[in-house]
Parts: structure tokens; C-alpha cells; sequence
């Protein structure tokens, strides 16, 4: 990787600050998923381990730059101290004279938790003060934060205008399987592309098309591929406003000699809500007025385990139906379970974030993939070729060592 990591750096006696991802979900101020705080683990040993002092900074939720205490990190510091078994000084501040002091009075080793970054309304503005602010806390900065990578915001970009910012472990991770789904993929190359709307996946089939060998496309999004093609979709949800460019997408895959796959029958009903009378239906013969597709059928399941047997590398983005719902999970959970088979096979497995990585927890196959994303809107971005800029601010390894 050409991004400097923690590990390029001596960081005996440093001052480090850290921007991790502790947006966790919190019901009555009681955390409910801890994962994202476990995923930064790594780092934060690594750097009290090798003798520097860690700062963190995590935005939670939305509070639009006002004081809330329902997105206070409090409840995050006294779960960081118990998986770490160590004290986390939490400072319910983000600069000024209690953060200053906290520091003063840390010792190498040590780690404290400033509260909210988006209590201040500079955050979200990359506000250079804010940003200069937090630098002249520290000598170092860590991005660990993959899930905000792909905004520009002080605690992840702004920090890095003063002083020198370097990947976490996390952020490393994301960044190495992530490319191999976007430079130069090991064949056959196999994406998966799933979600309600086209129009949430352009960029990322566009920028695919000329990487994949096959792409397959399940969930709502299919139904505008397939009435671009003159199917009949009855009521299932379909962005008429996108026909022309699905027959454009569908024609542009033909020219590449990409195989476009799209499911062959549907799980239907009449409401999506658990319970209700299902109907499979074959696409060729139509789906009728009134009736929705609400996930891939037994067919398409089939079809797809075939189309993604043997590959070396697969991505997937997107569920191939309303898996939230029992009904309606069956096309998501075997096509999950497809590619786990596939990566003990040796496949490389990348699992981009969101939903994606919520139906992998549910099916629990998060240790049978390569990678699941931590980043949801940061890993889409990141398959659409774009570049990020929090990644972008991560200064090279040559840049340092010139």
C-alpha cells in the first residue's frame, strides 16, 4: 500500500489523535452493537503498546453541531475501558483549557476520549480553525475511520492540513481489499449488485463494467432493468425515469463482453409484510398488476450459485431482496451463502458495507468472507472509482520519507 500506516512511524513519547469510527447504535444510552468500537482495537493497542499517547476523536449520530447528551461518548468511553481493560479518560470537551489539562496530565500509554466532533458545527464544514485546533494536540494524525472517509470533514481531512496523517489498521485493511475489487482484480471476476434503486449503483456498475467478467443484479433494482427489456414487473418498485439508461447499461455490458445477469423469477406478494401469501412467479411469463417481486426466486437462486461458482474474486453491494422480513430473506441468505463457500475455495470475498454487511451479520457469515466493509456510502464510493477524501488526505509513503 502507498498510503503511510502507524507502523512506518516511531511513536515513542508521540501524541498521537485517532480518528475512529464509534457511531454505534444506542437504545436508552445503552450501546446495542459494539462492533465498530472492537474494529478500532487493533490500533489503539498497537500505538499505547509502542509508547505513545492516544487522543480519539468519533462523531455519533446527527446532533448538527449542537450539544445533545442522547450523542454524548460517554457511554463509548466505559465500553472502550472494558474491552481494553483500562481506564479511557473521557473529556466531555473538544479543545480548550479541561482538554488541554487532561493532556498535560496523561502519560504515554495512556488514552483519552474527546466527546462528539459534531457537537462543533465546524466539523462537518472542514473548518481549518476547528482543524488547527485539534492538530496542535498532537504530532501525529491516525485515520482509522473508514466509514467517514469518503466526507471531508476536520476530524478526518483538516487535521491532516498541519500535521502529518497516516492509516490505522482499519483503515489499511478497508483500503487493501478494496482495491482488489477495483485495480486489477484476480479472474474470473464476479460482482453482485443488489439495493432498491439503479440510480444508487450507477457509478459502481459503470466503473465495474470494465473490470467484471459477470455482474449480477438482484433486489428492487432489477425490475427496471427487466421492464427496460419489455418485461411485465405488476406493481414491484421500478425508477421510470432510469429506463432509457438501464437499456444504455444493458447495451454497454454487451459491447464489453460482460455477462449482465438478471434473475429469471420472483418471490412475490401483494404487501411487504411478514406473513402475507407469497407467489413465485417466472419473469418471461410476467408478473401480474398488483403483485410485487419482493426477492429472487428458486431459479435465480440457482442460476447465480452457477454464475459464481469459481471465481477468484467477488463483490458484493446490495441484498437480493427485503431480507429485514423472513419471507423475504431466502435469495440474500443463500447468495451469502454462496460466496462463503466460494472463499474456501480461496476466493478473495469483499463485502461492501450497509445493508450488505448487516445481512452477513444476520446469516452469521462474517468469518466465512475475505472482507465485510465497515463503511457503507464510503465503500459504494470507493467501487465507483472515485477517490476519497479522507484516504486522499493519508500522506503517501514516499511523500514522508522524501
Amino acid at each position: 500500500m502507498e498510503k503511510m500506516t502507524i507502523k512506518d512511524l516511531d511513536l515513542n513519547g508521540k501524541k498521537l489523535i485517532m480518528r475512529v469510527d464509534f457511531n454505534v447504535p444506542l437504545k436508552d444510552g445503552i450501546i446495542t452493537d459494539d462492533t465498530r468500537i472492537v474494529e478500532a482495537l487493533p490500533t489503539i493497542k498497537y500505538a499505547i503498546e509502542n509508547g505513545a499517547l492516544v487522543i480519539l476523536l468519533s462523531h455519533l449520530g446527527r446532533p448538527k453541531g449542537e450539544r445533545k447528551p442522547e450523542f454524548s461518548l460517554k457511554p463509548v468511553a466505559q465500553r472502550l475501558s472494558e474491552l481494553l481493560d483500562k481506564e479511557v479518560i473521557f473529556v466531555p470537551e473538544l479543545y480548550g483549557e479541561p482538554v488541554n489539562k487532561a493532556i498535560a496530565n496523561a502519560n504515554p500509554g495512556d488514552i483519552i476520549l474527546l466527546e462528539n466532533t459534531r457537537f462543533d458545527k465546524g466539523e462537518t464544514k472542514n473548518d481549518p480553525e476547528l482543524a488547527k485546533k485539534w492538530a496542535e494536540l498532537a504530532d501525529i494524525h491516525v485515520n482509522d475511520a473508514f466509514g467517514t472517509a469518503h466526507r471531508a470533514h476536520a476530524s478526518n481531512v483538516g487535521i491532516a492540513q498541519y500535521i502529518p496523517s497516516v492509516a490505522g489498521f482499519l483503515m489499511e485493511k478497508e483500503i487493501k481489499f478494496l482495491s482488489k475489487a477495483t485495480s486489477n482484480p484476480e479472474k474470473p471476476y464476479v460482482v453482485i449488485l443488489g439495493g432498491a434503486k439503479v440510480s444508487d449503483k450507477i457509478g459502481v456498475i459503470t466503473n465495474l463494467l470494465n473490470k467484471a467478467d459477470k455482474i449480477l443484479i438482484g433486489g428492487a433494482m432489477m425490475f427496471t432493468f427487466l421492464k427496460a427489456l419489455g418485461k411485465d414487473v405488476g406493481s414491484s418498485l421500478v425508477e421510470e425515469d432510469k429506463l432509457d439508461l438501464a437499456k444504455k447499461i444493458l447495451d454497454s455490458a454487451k459491447e464489453k463482453g460482460v455477462e449482465f445477469i438478471l434473475p429469471v423469477d420472483a418471490v412475490c406478494a401483494q404487501k411487504i409484510e411478514s406473513g402475507v401469501e407469497k407467489k413465485i412467479f417466472k419473469i418471461d411469463e410476467g408478473i401480474p398488476e398488483g403483485w410485487m417481486g419482493l426477492d429472487i426466486g428458486p431459479e435465480s437462486i440457482n442460476l447465480f450459485e452457477e454464475k459464481i461458482a469459481n471465481a477468484k474474486t467477488i463483490a458484493w453491494n446490495g441484498p437480493m431482496g427485503v431480507f429485514e422480513i423472513e419471507d423475504f430473506e431466502n435469495g440474500t441468505k443463500e447468495i451469502a451463502l454462496a460466496i462463503a463457500n466460494e472463499t474456501e475455495k480461496g476466493a478473495t470475498t469483499i463485502i461492501g458495507g450497509g445493508d450488505s454487511a448487516a445481512a452477513i451479520s444476520k446469516f452469521k457469515l462474517k468469518d466465512k468472507v475475505s472482507h465485510v466493509s465497515t463503511g457503507g456510502g464510503a465503500s459504494l464510493e470507493f467501487l465507483e472509482g472515485k477517490e476519497l477524501p479522507g484516504i486522499a488526505a493519508i500522506a503517501n509513503k514516499k511523500k514522508i520519507e522524501d
